[in-house]
C-alpha cells in the first residue's frame, strides 16, 4: 500500500511527475491520500480516470468530498455528523462505512446479472 499526504500530493500532481506517480500506484494494492484538499482529491480522480482509463469509486462523508464524488464514475456518500452534502451529490448513500462492502457486493452482482441477461437476449435476437 501507499500512504501519501496533501503536501507530497501537491508536488506529485505536477505534469512532470504524474506518470511516475501513476506507475507507482499501479504496483500498489491500495493508495490512501490523507490531509488532501478537495481540489487535490478531484484532480487525483480525474488523473486516474484519464490516464489509466480505470473505473473510479469515490467515498466521502462531508462537504469537502463533493467534488471528488462528482468527478468519479460512481460516488458513495456516507450520511453522518458532517452533514448531507456528500449524500446529496452521490449516486449511492449509506448510513455507515461498514455498509460499503454489502453495497459493492450487491450492486456488483446485479450489474453482472443485467449484463449476462443482455448478452443472452442479444444472441437470442440475432440468431
Amino acid at each position: 500500500g501507499l500512504v501519501i499526504d496533501g503536501r507530497t500530493l501537491e508536488h506529485v500532481l505536477h505534469d512532470s511527475l504524474q506518470n511516475v506517480f501513476l506507475e507507482l500506484t499501479q504496483k500498489c494494492r491500495a493508495v490512501v491520500c490523507c490531509q488532501a484538499t478537495p481540489l487535490q482529491k478531484s484532480v487525483l480522480v480525474k488523473l486516474v480516470r484519464s490516464k489509466l482509463k480505470a473505473m473510479t469509486l469515490a467515498v466521502g462523508d462531508g462537504a469537502n468530498d463533493v467534488s471528488m464524488i462528482q468527478v468519479a464514475d460512481t460516488g458513495v456518500g456516507i450520511s453522518g455528523q458532517e452533514g448531507m452534502q456528500a449524500v446529496m451529490a452521490s449516486d449511492f448513500a449509506i448510513s455507515q462505512f461498514r455498509h460499503l462492502r454489502k453495497l459493492l457486493l450487491v450492486h456488483g452482482h446485479w450489474c453482472y446479472t443485467r449484463l449476462t441477461n443482455m448478452v443472452l437476449y442479444y444472441f437470442y435476437k440475432n440468431v
